[in-house]
C-alpha cells in the first residue's frame, strides 16, 4: 500500500540538491505568499500534452524538448524569447516533414532556473564560497552576498516566468508561429549554410508541398492550423518547496498538479527511490521525465517506474537517456530490454548533451560530433530492439554563442570565448540547433524505412 500523498510529503524524505537558506522565516513567508499566486500553466493543458506523449509512446509522433542550460534574470528579454521560439519551430518543421509525423513541442523555458551541483562549494584560489544554483536560489557573481541564498528570488523567478508564458502563447497563437513563415527563415538557414546542398533537398521538397497546398486553396489564412501551434513548458523540478507553493487542485477532477509548468522532470542526481523528490513527483498529475545516466539499472528503473507511473499511463513517463556517446551503446539496451519486457508504457528520449560536457581552452564545452554521435547511436539501439526513438532533448539557445564546438560553422575551441555567455553549461547556437534537426530528419527517415516501421505502417 503506497504511502498517503500530499504536496509537502516530500519534506518527510530525505532532500539532495536543495539549498540551506539562512532565514527560515523569510522562506516560508515566500512560499506562502507563493501560494496564493495564480498559477502559471493549467491542468487542462498538461493533460492535452500527456496525450500529445501518449502518442509519441506509441510510436506515432516524436518529442522535440529543448531550451535554455538555466534561465537568467538578467538576459530575460522579448527579442531572447523570439529567438529561441523562432529556431526551435525551424527545428520542428524539418522534423515534421523528415518524419511524416507531428513533433510535440516542450521547451525548456518558463522555469528553469535551479540547477544542480556537483559540489556545494566552489572555489577560486583561496576564496571558497556556496556554488551557484541558478538565478531562482542565489547569484552568479563570485561574492559573498550573492552566493548566499536568497528566497524573495522565487518571486523573480515566478513573475519572469508568467511574462516569457505571456509572450509565447501571443507568438504561438497569434500568427508568428504561422508555417509559411516558419518556412521562409529555414530557407534563409538553408542559404547561408556552409553545407547549404546537404539540407537543400529537404527544403526543397517542403517548398513543393507548400506550393501544392496553396494550389489547392490551403494557407494560413484559410487554415488555422497553418498559423498556430501547440507549444509547452517543462523544467526540473529541483526547488520542492517552490513546487509545492504552486501545486494546486484542479477543480474538474480533483486531482493534485504542479502549475509552475506543463511537464517537470527529475534529474539524475535526485532519483533515489526513497527521497524527496521522486515523493513529491510521484503525487501529481503532470507528464513527468526522468533522467536516465550510466549508474541507473535496469531494476533501479523498473522500481522508479512503478513509483512514478503505476497505473501504467502512456504519456506520463518520458525518460530521458543521457549517457554520453560513448556509454550510450552499453548502457541503453539493457534498460530498453527491461521496459519491454515488463511492458511499461513510456517515451524514449535523447539527451546528448550532459554526456558529453568536456573542457577545451579552459571552458566546459560540447562537440557537436559527440552530441551527433550519441543520438546517432540513440536510433541505432532502438532500431535494433524494435522499439521507438521517441524524441531528443537538448541544451540550446536562438543566439549566435560559441559555447559547443564543431558544427557546419567549425566553432574551434580558440573561438569559444568570443560570445560564451552561458550562466552554467555550453548549449548550441542558433545553427548548430537547425543543423542537428536536419541530422536527426535524416535518422527520421531511415527509421521509417526500416523493416519493423514498414510492417506496422503497411
Amino acid at each position: 500500500m503506497a504511502e498517503r500523498w500530499t504536496p509537502d510529503s516530500w519534506r518527510s524524505k530525505p532532500v539532495l540538491q536543495v539549498p540551506s537558506y539562512p532565514d527560515a522565516k523569510a522562506l516560508a513567508d515566500v512560499e506562502a505568499q507563493l501560494a496564493t499566486f495564480p498559477p502559471l500553466v493549467f491542468a487542462g493543458e498538461a493533460r492535452n500534452l500527456k496525450r500529445s506523449l501518449a502518442r509519441v509512446a506509441a510510436g506515432e509522433a516524436f518529442l522535440l524538448q529543448g531550451g535554455d542550460c538555466a534561465e537568467s534574470f538578467a538576459e530575460h528579454g522579448a527579442d531572447n524569447i523570439r529567438d529561441f521560439f523562432r529556431v526551435f519551430l525551424q527545428m520542428s518543421v524539418v522534423l515534421t516533414f523528415a518524419g511524416s509525423q507531428p513533433v510535440v513541442k516542450v521547451g525548456r523555458i518558463a522555469g528553469q532556473f535551479a540547477k544542480p551541483r556537483s559540489s556545494d562549494i566552489e572555489k577560486k584560489g583561496d576564496v571558497s564560497l556556496p556554488s551557484y544554483r541558478g538565478d531562482i536560489i542565489n547569484g552568479i557573481d563570485f561574492d559573498e552576498k550573492s552566493r548566499i541564498p536568497d528566497p524573495m528570488r522565487q518571486e523573480m523567478a515566478y513573475r519572469q516566468s508568467a511574462a516569457t508564458l505571456n509572450l509565447l502563447r501571443a507568438f504561438a497563437q497569434g500568427g508568428y508561429a504561422s508555417l509559411e513563415n516558419v518556412h521562409r527563415w529555414m530557407l534563409g538557414f538553408v542559404a547561408d549554410s556552409p553545407q547549404s546542398d546537404r539540407y537543400e533537398a529537404l527544403a526543397n521538397r517542403i517548398t513543393e508541398t507548400m506550393e501544392f497546398m496553396r494550389a489547392v486553396g490551403i494557407s494560413s489564412e484559410s487554415n488555422y492550423t497553418l498559423r498556430e501551434t501547440d507549444f509547452y513548458t517543462s523544467h526540473e523540478a529541483l526547488l520542492l518547496g517552490y513546487e509545492e507553493a504552486l501545486t494546486r487542485v484542479d477543480s474538474t477532477s480533483g486531482d493534485w498538479y504542479a502549475t509552475s509548468g506543463h511537464m517537470i522532470w527529475i534529474g539524475d542526481r535526485t532519483r533515489q527511490p526513497d527521497h524527496a523528490h521522486i515523493e513529491y513527483c510521484r503525487g501529481i498529475k503532470n507528464p513527468l521525465g526522468l533522467k536516465c545516466g550510466p549508474s541507473l539499472t535496469p531494476d533501479g528503473l523498473i522500481q522508479l517506474i512503478d513509483l512514478l507511473n503505476p497505473d501504467n499511463e502512456p504519456g506520463r513517463l518520458t525518460l530521458i537517456n543521457r549517457f554520453g556517446f560513448d556509454k550510450v551503446g552499453e548502457h541503453l539496451p539493457k534498460l530498453v530490454r527491461a521496459v519491454e519486457r515488463e511492458g511499461r508504457k513510456v517515451v524514449w528520449s535523447c539527451d546528448p548533451m550532459h554526456g558529453n560536457t568536456i573542457t577545451a581552452a579552459g571552458y566546459k564545452t560540447r562537440p557537436f560530433d559527440r552530441i551527433l554521435k550519441e543520438v546517432q547511436t540513440f536510433f541505432e539501439v532502438h532500431r535494433a530492439e524494435g522499439t521507438h526513438p521517441g524524441g531528443i532533448h537538448v541544451e540550446m539557445t536562438g543566439k549566435n554563442v560559441t559555447e559547443c564546438t564543431g558544427g557546419a560553422r567549425a566553432i574551434r575551441d580558440e573561438e569559444l570565448q568570443d560570445r560564451y555567455h552561458t550562466h552554467c553549461d555550453p548549449r548550441l547556437n542558433a545553427d548548430q540547433a537547425i543543423e542537428l534537426a536536419f541530422l536527426v530528419s535524416d535518422l527520421l527517415k531511415k527509421d521509417l524505412q526500416s523493416p519493423a516501421k514498414k510492417a506496422v505502417n503497411g
